[in-house]
């Protein structure tokens, strides 16, 4: 009984550490191309570089420190995992680009820390899917510069409790949530989508 309780309180002290990082998270990149100039591309490569310097947690937390954060796919390289995820997600967020110029997706990513699923399953509106990358784009031929590198924060809620227990009946996943939310990013910055920036106030990191 005594380790249960110890349990108990342990969690409800992490709760509410959890709890007191209540902060602002956005949605953002500084302007989005113009359409003018995006719709003569159509994009023939994405290549999505996940630095090794980028440390990864497997704690079994609320809220590991960490710069890669990722569990739904079996153990194993993260870095690896990630660079599918946001290769996906951006191909996705730049199907609508039909032109003839052919051009080069690169990006970098500097964090993708999505919730545990000690968070999903303890917490309830709570929790932030936090993916920060920075992005640029190369004529396929020449390898000339189009767009100079640009910084892209895609944080999103995550859905936790409850929610996330309904989403996942439904076959939604963090990782079809996280892909949808980093392709309609995409989308919006190259001007072929909804313009998607925004901020939100929710419990986090």
């Amino acid at each position: 009984m005594a380790v249960s309780r110890r349990f108990i309180l342990v969690a409800g002290v992490s709760t509410l550490a959890l709890a007191g990082c209540a902060g602002r998270f956005k949605t953002w990149y500084a302007e989005p191309l113009s359409p003018e100039v995006t719709k003569g591309w159509h994009v023939v490569d994405v290549q999505v570089d996940v630095p090794q310097s980028l440390t990864v947690s497997e704690a079994k937390s609320l809220e590991p420190r960490a710069d890669i954060v990722w569990r739904e796919d079996p153990p194993g390289d993260r870095h690896a995992q990630v660079a599918a995820i946001m290769e996906n997600a951006i191909r996705l967020g730049a199907k609508g680009l039909h032109g003839s110029r052919p051009v080069i997706l690169q990006a970098t990513m500097s964090r993708f820390h999505a919730l545990t699923f000690e968070a999903e399953t303890r917490l309830s509106s709570s929790g932030v899917h936090n993916i920060n990358f920075v992005i640029q784009v190369l004529d396929a031929r020449s390898k000339e510069v189009l767009v100079p590198p640009v910084d892209i924060d895609a944080a999103l809620p995550a859905l936790s409790g409850q929610q996330m227990r309904d989403a996942r009946a439904r076959g939604e996943t963090q990782k079809s949530q996280i892909t949808y939310h980093v392709a309609q990013t995409i989308a919006g910055w190259l001007g072929t989508g909804p313009d998607v920036r925004g901020s939100f106030t929710r419990m986090g990191i």
